[in-house]
């Protein structure tokens, strides 16, 4: 969105489902008018924002569209219904899956052997090239291109964030205490990619264990709430608190510039933090960080199997795994003296 601002001077529009919406305020690069949001709770109020979204597109007089879904053939159809000249997406050509139709007036070639935030840039890019191209987007993206922006947290977002983690951990004191964020990640989207919850209570114990002025905050939705519950109560540590459901999606930014450290499951806030300096060990298995790694201040924890990764946009995000080793054979040990560096310094 920035590079579009850049480089057409356009004023931008988004549309996106409405429990997904949240996402555009960690850097409001949309304005919040311009910002049209599906429900998907059922189908009628699917197919009733949907049609709406169709007469909001044409008052706002939106020529071009920029499809950002790798497999739904659903956003398609609506760039195509939309009333928009230009329609930018990726096409399938001779690749497995991904086939779009003839909606497209600006095919891009999905690359899988580059990151995604690259694949999105090329969508861009194929808006500002000097002629027509089979397949767009003949340009080079370095890793500077999609370098992210930080966000702005003002200080009183900060005091909110730090009388919240007091209200769950009495004598939490900001000037003594190292803040370790634990995100469990525990929700059924592809639970492959869930490190074991044994390992986290063993991980977080060695932690504790090891050092006097840290506590770990468990982070999550509040549907995952008794799985971080499980956790704590195995830890067994007045210095290993339960939060999730606790902090709002807006407070998240505020929340990674107190913490010190996180560790995380492949999952939102591995990506969400990359707008502080946060840095996050996150776990990959299968899917693979050269594609979807966070662009942050992040390691990956990754075995590299054979077999990983073993879902991707031409399998539309499906394996038949049910025994992933990928992240097993990641031990807590191992994860222990990976962070070990870090929370050393933290303590020096």
């Amino acid at each position: 969105m920035r590079s579009l601002k850049e480089k057409t001077q356009a004023e931008l529009f988004f549309l996106i489902f409405e429990r997904n919406c949240k996402s555009l305020s960690l850097l409001n690069t949309i304005p919040r008018d311009n910002i049209y949001t599906i429900r998907e709770t059922n189908l009628r109020d699917l197919a009733l924002d949907t049609i709406k979204f169709l007469s909001w597109a044409r008052r706002k007089k939106i020529d071009t569209v920029v499809d950002l879904e790798l497999f739904s053939r659903f956003t398609a159809v609506l760039s195509a219904l939309s009333g928009a000249s230009k329609r930018v997406g990726f096409y399938s050509y001779h690749n497995e899956g991904l086939y779009r139709g003839n909606f497209l007036t600006h095919k891009v070639a999905y690359n899988p052997h580059i990151h995604i935030a690259k694949n999105f840039l090329a969508l861009t890019y194929s808006l500002v090239a000097e002629r027509q191209e089979l397949p767009y987007s003949k340009v080079a993206i370095e890793n500077e291109d999609i370098t992210l922006t930080k966000a702005i947290i003002e200080k009183q977002d900060i005091d909110a964030v730090r009388t919240k983690i007091k209200t769950l951990f009495d004598n939490y004191d900001a000037s003594m205490h190292k803040l370790i964020l634990v995100n469990l990640n525990a929700s059924e989207l592809l639970i492959q990619r869930r490190w074991m919850p044994e390992y986290y209570v063993e991980l977080v114990s060695a932690i504790l264990s090891n050092h006097d002025d840290v506590v770990v905050l468990l982070t999550g939705s509040k549907e995952e709430r008794s799985d971080c519950e499980y956790t704590r109560r195995r830890v067994n540590s007045d210095y290993c608190i339960n939060s999730a459901g606790c902090f709002e999606f807006e407070e998240l930014p505020a929340l990674y510039s107190v913490a010190h450290l996180m560790v995380t499951n492949d999952s939102g806030p591995g990506h969400f933090s990359a707008v502080t300096n946060l840095k996050v060990f996150i776990f990959f298995g299968p899917e693979t960080p050269s594609l979807y790694g966070s662009l942050g201040n992040a390691e990956f924890l990754y075995s590299n199997m054979a077999c990983s990764p073993c879902v991707n946009a031409a399998n539309h995000r499906k394996t038949p795994c049910t025994d992933n080793q990928c992240l097993k054979v990641i031990k807590p040990d191992y994860v222990y003296k990976r962070i070990l560096p870090d929370l050393q310094r933290l303590i020096d």
